[in-house]
């Protein structure tokens, strides 16, 4: 993440065998010692109360990875040994990003998916070293590894940390805490806390249009798809986006040197982040746009030091730059700058108007269907419903047994307006009760019924049934509610004159996914065997 301008220049000589070879320890000034205080904190805290999908060892290794790394470049370059302070930044931010599917908070030593970590973590060493320009490495290491591993290789085998944490209590206060201290406080000491907030102003002013716009995505951590005031909300408040403006964006080797270049490269880095979230219909594409137009503003960091060169001071680069926009025409060229910067931020809105329209929220079906009206289902034959822990962090409400019962009723009352749909061929039942791939199987199957002389309706009875969380189309397109089921299903065969002629009983262990569609009435999604 964060870098200081300067190295350590305390150091001792140390006997390695017959040599005497230089040693350059830590030193309690080194902002970065400072920063990684700040990650590793915040690492203890998901892994005892934020629920933080990631283990000890994954952390362990990319942290090793990334420090060995940059001990053996330095003592190949120096012949020193120098404490590894950036290795060390790169390794904790990586590790605080990047997740790999499968792994279980509270698995403290698995190694699951460990050569990711270690892939991405020497990959982020190899540009900070291989691709430089005037001295200094072009991008933020940890950045532009975590940006190019989640384009190459998708969100079936990594993806980032979630914009929402968890629900908000004293975890995630002391969360915002270690965040904004050490952010704010570090930012001060490097003259870096403008940027920042520039970079914060402008993605917020973007997210404001995005949801103007009419802008949704799905969650893994959300039942019902993220739009308006909520979508905005969530990005500007997330703790994932206050570490990437306080210790990716802040890299000092990696921005201009002047102040005015700094908030220029931040506002750019901001309206660039919302031109490519624009399009994203799901929060893995709206977290890799995020970091992604770091990448790619950090490649113009030369245009913004010729543009806005840097002077001796704050001061006199605040100055000259305030001197060329009021001399010679003084109030014309102020109402020209003026004219031009009103234009930038309405064309600014026009680009991200149109670069949203994969990811306008659909209108709501209209569902007039009211299934009480249609069928008869017994609701006290329903089992106790048992309900997994992880449900609350999902829906409030559901974790209940009130809650989860009034869910357990609505599934009830939906598979039996799916048997009336088969047997009175009203395909347009279905649509109150059914989504997705779920809605596609017995739209074909009322039709099929429809050119049939029998017609087959399934009837359930539950032994069982518990209450989850599900991703039967993968963790990016959002969570489901589950019921997990068991019990029987019969399969009632009517005839030409609408009288039973056939009945089969078979066992039923099979899980249903529901989902609010569009806030409003949950629709069984699909079932999972």
């Amino acid at each position: 993440m964060a870098t200081t301008l300067t190295e350590p220049t305390d150091r001792s000589r140390r006997a390695v065998g017959r040599r005497r070879i230089p040693v350059v320890p830590p030193s309690i000034r080194d902002p970065r010692l400072h920063v990684s205080a700040v990650i590793l904190t915040t690492h203890l805290l998901g892994q005892l109360w934020l629920n933080f999908h990631i283990s000890v060892v994954q952390i362990v290794l990319t942290l090793a990875t990334c420090a060995l790394l940059d001990l053996a470049v330095v003592f190949l370059r120096s012949g020193a040994i120098v404490w590894p302070g950036s290795g060390l930044l790169t390794g904790g931010g990586i590790s605080l990003v990047l997740r790999v599917p499968g792994t279980d908070n509270g698995d403290y030593w698995s190694f699951h998916g460990w050569y990711w970590f270690v892939g991405v973590g020497a990959f982020g060493m190899a540009t900070k070293y291989l691709i430089r320009y005037r001295g200094s490495h072009v991008f933020n290491p940890s950045n532009v590894a975590l940006v190019a591993a989640f384009v190459v290789f998708g969100s079936e085998r990594i993806e980032p940390l979630d914009l929402w944490w968890a629900p908000f209590g004293w975890e995630m206060l002391l969360a915002y805490l270690v965040i904004l201290v050490g952010g704010f406080t570090i930012g001060r000491r490097l003259d870096l806390t403008p940027m920042a907030l520039a970079f914060w102003a402008t993605l917020a002013v973007g997210m404001g249009l995005l949801v103007a716009s009419g802008h949704s995505i799905t969650a893994r951590w959300s039942f019902t798809p993220i739009e308006g005031m909520h979508f905005w909300w969530i990005v500007v408040t997330s703790p994932e986006v206050l570490i990437f403006l306080f210790f990716m964006i802040t890299d000092p080797r990696t921005v201009p040197q002047g102040k005015v270049a700094r908030i220029a490269f931040a506002v750019a880095v901001g309206v660039l982040c919302t031109l490519l979230i624009a399009p994203q219909t799901t929060e893995f594409g709206a977290k890799v746009a995020l970091l992604g137009g770091l990448v790619i503003v950090c490649v113009a960091r030369p245009w913004f030091d010729a543009v806005f060169p840097a002077r001796n001071t704050d001061a006199d680069d605040v100055a000259a730059y305030t001197r060329r926009v009021l001399a010679p025409d003084g109030t014309r060229r102020v109402a020209s700058r003026g004219a031009l910067a009103v234009g930038v931020v309405a064309a600014w809105a026009v680009a991200v108007a149109v670069a949203g329209l994969p990811a306008r929220s659909t209108a709501a079906t209209d569902r007039t269907v009211n299934p009480v009206e249609f069928v008869a289902v017994d609701v006290a034959a329903l089992p106790e419903i048992t309900v997994d822990r992880k449900v609350r962090d999902f829906a409030r409400g559901l974790e209940t047994p009130e809650g989860a019962r009034e869910l357990a009723e609505t599934l009830a009352d939906n598979l039996a307006v799916e048997g009336e749909a088969i047997l009175t061929g009203n395909v347009e039942l279905l649509a109150g009760v059914d989504h997705g791939d779920r809605l596609e199987e017995y739209e074909q199957v009322v039709a099929d019924a429809s050119t049939s002389i029998t017609r087959t309706v399934s009837t359930y009875e539950f032994d069982s049934l518990h209450l989850t969380v599900v991703f039967p189309q993968g963790a990016q397109s959002g969570a489901n509610a589950g019921f997990v089921a068991t019990g029987a299903v019969t399969q009632l065969t009517y005839g030409p004159q609408g009288t039973i002629i056939g009945e089969v009983t078979e066992p039923l262990a099979t899980t249903f996914t529901m989902r609010p569609v569009n806030g409003g009435r949950w629709l069984t999604t699909d079932t999972i065997d």
